[in-house]
């Protein structure tokens, strides 16, 4: 998938990409009956194929009935969903994102959090050196 691929993707082809991403493969019938508000059979048919288009989405035949899946690795889109968020709202920066995210007072990181966090520091240190 492209690396521009999650800013091109409106709000509901993100949503069929979440309910793919979540079941792993599916046929129209089942993206819909996962969607929130249930939208036309023949809206989320055109969505899978332009998301297919985009390359975010692969099919596969079985009788009449048609299973998508996504193209590439959930852990993929997440990457660039997230470097999409540092780009637009932090000026790329991972620092001023989680100063953000650890000034929250919902932000609650337990001690093996802390401990891996700075593990993944000192890793990243020494990978530089």
């Amino acid at each position: 998938m492209g690396e521009k691929l999650q800013s091109d993707l409106s709000r509901r082809e993100r949503q069929i990409m979440e309910v793919l991403y979540r079941l792993g493969e599916a046929t129209a019938n089942e993206i819909i009956d996962a969607l929130p508000d249930q939208p036309a059979n023949a809206t989320v048919r055109t969505q899978l194929r332009g998301l297919e288009s985009k390359g975010a989405v692969k099919h596969r035949q079985e009788g009449r009935r048609f299973i998508f899946k996504p193209a590439g690795p959930r852990k993929n889109a997440a990457l660039r969903a997230f470097r999409k968020v540092l780009d637009i709202f932090f000026g790329g920066s991972i620092e001023d994102a989680l100063a953000t995210h650890l000034a929250d007072p919902k932000t609650k990181l337990s001690d093996e959090e802390v401990t891996r966090l700075q593990r993944l520091l000192k890793k990243h240190r020494s990978e530089r050196e």
